[in-house]
């Protein structure tokens, strides 16, 4: 029963974000609004780890077989794709590159912020 209740507690602040994409004229996905009011819950205390911990690991646990069909659509289509995998590879390479270093000077910043003291960092 404790499981409905935390899959419960996911869905809603999903259909909350869902709302949020709709209202708010902002080219930002339904799922990143639902990130942010998980974390803003989760910080707040609204929401309490416990309260949806077994939910979620259960949804991180099966996340591989989502990917299934698309990696078998990938495999159907193979052939027409092949072409288009040179330019998608210099595309993404230097893409992917480019977001690990924003993200990690990002999160050295904002490790940084919570530093008090004499300002020098490890």
């Amino acid at each position: 029963m404790a499981l409905i209740f935390q899959f419960g507690r996911i869905l809603a602040v999903c259909f909350l974000a869902e709302g949020l994409a709709a209202l708010l004229p902002l080219p930002i996905p339904a799922s990143v609004y639902g990130l942010l009011l998980m974390l803003a819950a989760l910080g707040l205390k609204i929401i309490r780890l416990d309260q949806v911990k077994q939910a979620s690991s259960f949804l991180v646990n099966i996340l591989p077989i989502l990917f299934l069909v698309p990696a078998v659509g990938i495999m159907a289509l193979w052939a027409e794709l092949r072409a288009f995998l040179l330019p998608c590879l210099l595309a993404a390479l230097p893409v992917t590159v480019l977001v690990m270093a924003v993200s990690g000077l990002v999160t050295q910043k904002v490790q940084g912020l919570g530093k008090r003291g004499d300002g020098k960092h490890d």
